[in-house]
């Protein structure tokens, strides 16, 4: 990167979602924190931090063909935090509200997500599509199991529930075994055992 490309030191800083000192793990909330149940829009460099957010049930949007002054007005008109890894993105357009993510892996990235911003840990986790982020149905009656879940799943302990959005199936299967088992090391402070 060239010195006339990188982002000055001195640039104002508007205020963001980024507090001066990272809170610790369990200590008192920092000044600047996420309400009891954010929502985040992400740019397209971090598609799989966006997935990861639904999972823990937060409105995260992404969408990839949004030129960067369209993303950071729908942000700000929607009272979002803003996602992103540009540095010249939040150095020109100013988001009123925003995190710069600072790692490649999207674990990393949501653990920085999460200590930035410290908010409430969720009390469930995938209740939000993954793919479309919307709200997932309620579980799914013994029924409806019985029609709509392949035959080798439908008598697996836990909810099953559906998008409403795109149709998409969710039930507690091998990998949302794993994907809680992620969340535990990665989350291991913060998400309490119950929800995992």
């Amino acid at each position: 990167m060239s010195a006339s490309n990188r982002c000055p030191r001195s640039w104002p800083r508007r205020p963001s979602c980024t507090p001066r000192a990272r809170p610790a793990w369990g200590s008192a909330r920092s000044e600047v924190t996420a309400p009891a149940q954010p929502k985040f829009a992400a740019d397209a460099m971090l598609a799989r931090l966006a997935r990861w957010l639904r999972v823990l049930g937060w409105d995260t949007t992404l969408q990839p063909g949004l030129d960067d002054t369209t993303l950071v007005r729908q942000a700000n008109e929607e009272g979002r935090i803003l996602l992103t890894r540009d540095r010249g993105l939040l150095r020109d357009l100013r988001p009123d509200r925003f995190v710069e993510v600072h790692h490649d892996g999207p674990l990393e990235q949501l653990r920085q997500v999460v200590r930035e911003l410290n908010p409430e840990p969720p009390h469930e986790l995938f209740t939000r599509c993954t793919v479309c982020n919307t709200e997932l149905s309620p579980p799914l009656s013994d029924a409806e199991r019985a029609a709509r879940l392949p035959p080798d799943v439908r008598e697996l302990p836990g909810p099953a529930r559906a998008c409403p959005g795109c149709g998409r199936l969710y039930w507690r299967g091998s990998h949302a075994k794993r994907m809680r088992t992620a969340l535990a090391h990665c989350l291991t402070d913060w998400l309490p055992r119950e929800v995992l």
